[in-house]
């Protein structure tokens, strides 16, 4: 064996024992995976975990409107190209979304993240509006990535709310109408971007790099004999690998969503679970499903007994329309059923967290 994969397999061995527990078990847990159909039917799911109960509501954010970094004197500027409909996160930040041209974002939590100090010169941008930065701004993964690497920004970050000295760190997951993909991370103060339409599964933790290990590593195992069942990331990240290509393909749209459904709750964490070893492990809150083909984003929670979607192209993203909203309750409590759009109402938009 060469000396060159002979330190692959070195690492890819190291890594899946990290992944697979010797290291202490995350209390935060997501999923995101993209499903490549024929007839190029493009279709994102993510399952959101977290441990405590979430305010998340549907907003509607037309094309036009001004937006401000919320990192300080430098921040970053610009006005909506593109109208979105988002999944914000306790109604201060975009956590999740697509807008009118398909770009889907997705925020998942990694620990590891780090980012960079203010060197006094570069524009910066408040987390918890990293992810509204794309979809106002982008109608395609590559578009996103080509002007992120010929204008960088520098992301800033603050506490996790209601939990005060705890910093959010997150990754971000862009996909488009085409299948592309790109994962950004924060690595040692730098941005890292992997940019392939083959990175179809992210979940929290390790970093991406090492996410890609653990896929070249379990690649020659037969899925039908043998995969991981834990609730780590690196477990969901294997079966969700497994289970995005091996479940119907189709250009059905019912089809397609039940398929990508499928493969999320599978991915997902039971809720309420505790453990006397793990009293803070995180729960499946809710699951998304967007659908870049037909622009349809489906909606699940935890708590409700139905699937309800919302057809994009049924939503006014003209400048001037003003913002709508869906409230979904605490904990995602609210019950809605079916095709939603008309059930949004005006509403003054809410206030992105500042960086600290």
């Amino acid at each position: 064996m060469q000396e060159k994969d002979m330190a692959s397999l070195i690492r890819c061995f190291t890594v899946l024992l990290c992944a697979l527990g010797l290291v202490s078990a995350q209390a935060l847990a997501c999923t995101r995976v993209t499903y490549l159909g024929p007839e190029g039917r493009v279709l994102t799911g993510r399952s959101m975990d977290w441990k405590l109960p979430m305010i998340s509501n549907l907003w509607v954010f037309p094309r036009g409107m001004e937006r401000e970094g919320a990192a300080g004197p430098r921040s970053v500027r610009w006005t909506s190209k593109h109208g979105s409909m988002i999944f914000s996160g306790y109604d201060i930040s975009t956590v999740d979304g697509m807008n009118e041209k398909g770009l889907v974002a997705n925020l998942l939590w990694l620990a590891d993240s780090e980012y960079p100090e203010d060197d006094g010169t570069t524009p910066r941008l408040s987390l918890s509006m990293w992810a509204q930065y794309f979809l106002d701004n982008f109608a395609s993964v590559e578009e996103a990535v080509d002007h992120i690497r010929s204008n960088p920004i520098d992301l800033a970050t603050g506490d996790v709310p209601d939990q005060p000295g705890k910093l959010t760190t997150v990754h971000l997951s862009l996909s488009d109408a085409s299948g592309d993909s790109a994962i950004l991370e924060w690595v040692d103060g730098k941005l890292e971007i992997h940019h392939s339409r083959e990175y179809r599964v992210m979940t929290n933790e390790p970093r991406f790099e090492d996410q890609l290990a653990i896929r070249a590593y379990w690649k020659g195992v037969n899925g039908r004999e043998f995969l991981p069942g834990t609730n780590r990331a690196s477990d969901r990240f294997v079966r969700a690998s497994h289970y995005i290509d091996a479940v119907r393909q189709s250009d059905d749209p019912r089809i397609a969503a039940a398929s990508v459904f499928s493969v999320m709750r599978n991915a997902s964490v039971p809720y309420g679970i505790s453990m006397e070893d793990a009293p803070n492990l995180s729960t499946t809150r809710w699951r998304v499903v967007a659908d870049h083909k037909d622009r349809r984003f489906y909606v699940e929670s935890a708590v409700s007994p139905n699937v309800f979607w919302v057809e994009l192209d049924q939503l006014d993203f003209s400048e001037g329309a003003g913002v709508m909203k869906l409230d979904l309750g605490l904990d995602m409590t609210a019950i809605h059923s079916g095709e939603t759009s008309a059930a949004f109402v005006p509403a003054t938009p809410f206030t992105f967290e500042p960086a600290q």
